[in-house]
């Protein structure tokens, strides 16, 4: 498949409370990155992902799904001319990748990621 799902975020109110949930649920292990307000999900095998603080204000927790992309910056603008409405434009996440976050015509938001490559 070209473009994969690569990561699953959640965006919560409770970043401890969804970590002992899904620590007892499924046995997942976390690990706090470094020098960021994010925690890797460590799934073992399969798409991995993280969890933050939801950074709306009053926002309902929710999950957000990432594809992988060659280029961001072009995906985003294909996304746009196709109907997308950008809710998020290209970011750099601290020289790990670069995304961006879009909601579909339907209203369906969906991530965008590009990984850093690494020289």
């Amino acid at each position: 498949m070209p473009h994969p799902f690569v990561h699953v975020e959640l965006q919560t109110s409770d970043v401890g409370k969804a970590q002992t949930f899904y620590r007892e649920l499924f046995k997942w292990d976390f690990e706090k990155v470094a020098g960021m307000d994010y925690t890797m999900i460590k799934v073992g095998s399969g798409t991995g992902g993280g969890m933050m603080k939801n950074p709306v204000p009053g926002a309902p927790s929710h999950w957000l799904a990432y594809v992988g992309v060659d280029d961001v910056a072009g995906a985003v603008k294909k996304a746009k001319s196709l109907g997308a409405k950008v809710l998020m434009d290209v970011t750099d996440v601290g020289g790990h990748g670069l995304m961006a976050v879009f909601t579909d015509p339907t209203g369906a938001p969906l991530a965008l990621w590009q990984e850093v490559k690494k020289k």
